[in-house]
């Protein structure tokens, strides 16, 4: 399976491998990711999910910035948010 880049795309892969982008990511935080997507990837479960385009472009671009695979970021992201350590601070404030 051969994936299909829009310009825009190819244009920020180009510039990820001309060493363009540095990530900014301490040392202590790539390790942590690393180990959350070795535990999550333990025993999985597969799903499909559907976000708007533009949700998805934003994780793409976050996780280029970070270094690691977006999937590798949404699954920390869920991870985090199932174990209680990612909540919405929103969420109960008072109005």
């Amino acid at each position: 399976m051969s994936l299909q880049l829009d310009k825009e795309e190819q244009e920020l892969l180009a510039a990820y491998e001309a060493g363009e982008f540095r990530s900014e990511m301490s040392a202590s935080r790539k390790q942590f990711l690393a180990e959350v997507a070795a535990t999550t990837l333990q025993k999985q479960k597969q799903i499909n999910v559907s976000i708007p385009e533009r949700d998805f472009h934003v994780l793409q671009r976050k996780a280029l910035e970070a270094g690691i695979p977006y999937q590798t970021l949404v699954v920390s992201i869920l991870h985090q948010f199932a174990s209680g350590r990612l909540y919405d601070a929103r969420a109960n404030k008072p109005n």
